[in-house]
């Protein structure tokens, strides 16, 4: 796996082997208690796709997209892994979306073929929503965009290591389960959605694509903590203030 992380002085990337955080710039080995989690990576953009797992389509009584709608969430919203997500005061609504997330390891425009050579990896994200203004604007942008909305970790594990076809992803407020899919529901899968993507726009390197959420999607109040866990990847825990 692949994290950032500051020790107080310097931010720094590393690999994670159990505790154990190895800086990939300097080679110096840390136990992961010593420092603060980082987001593991500030993308130029975040894209996002709605309606994306069947399961979620048929809890909402709609039909299934022809073509991955798309959305953006810009980088100002991102946290990590243990960051506090800001309950907006002009909004009553504020809805967890736990979804699966691809990091984009190499620029790539018009890809139309063997579109996983262009994955870094993948991390847990929650697409936080204030659900009130999203339905008093009709469209997403300010719902979306609230500075802490994109939370996002703790870490990304490199696409070698993860097969997405078909892994557990899941919800929990208060440790209660609130989403329980699969990858497998998803509508369209991560090499098409590359592919439909970059043909509209250049993904640069450690843009984020957040795939989807499955069903179950409802609100949060402030003091909860809110965990996404996605098998094979980890859990993203963060607390609403």
């Amino acid at each position: 796996m692949i994290g950032r992380f500051s020790d107080g002085n310097k931010q720094f990337h590393a690999r994670v082997e159990g505790n154990t955080v190895t800086s990939m710039e300097s080679n110096v080995s840390y136990d992961i208690d010593m420092l603060d989690i980082l987001p593991p990576v500030i993308p130029s953009k975040i894209i996002c796709i709605g309606l994306n797992y069947r399961d979620h389509a048929k809890e909402l009584h709609m039909d299934i997209p022809e073509e991955p709608l798309l959305f953006m969430k810009p980088s100002s919203a991102v946290i990590g892994h243990k960051g506090h997500i800001v309950y907006p005061s002009i909004s009553q609504r504020v809805d967890y979306e736990a979804e699966l997330a691809v990091v984009i390891g190499e620029k790539c425009r018009n890809v139309h073929e063997n579109a996983e050579d262009f994955i870094l990896g993948y991390t847990c994200f929650n697409d936080v929503t204030a659900r009130d203004l999203q339905q008093k604007d009709g469209q997403w942008t300010r719902a979306k965009s609230f500075d802490t909305f994109a939370p996002m970790g703790p870490f990304i594990v490199e696409a070698s290591d993860f097969d997405f076809e078909d892994v557990s992803i899941s919800c929990r407020v208060n440790g209660s389960t609130k989403q329980d899919s699969r990858t497998s529901n998803l509508i369209f899968d991560v090499p098409f959605l590359i592919e439909f993507i970059s043909s509209i726009m250049t993904l640069e390197k450690g843009d984020v694509i957040a795939t989807g959420t499955p069903p179950g999607v409802g609100p949060l109040k402030r003091e909860d903590v809110v965990e996404v866990e996605i098998e094979g990847v980890g859990i993203l825990e963060n607390e609403v203030l």
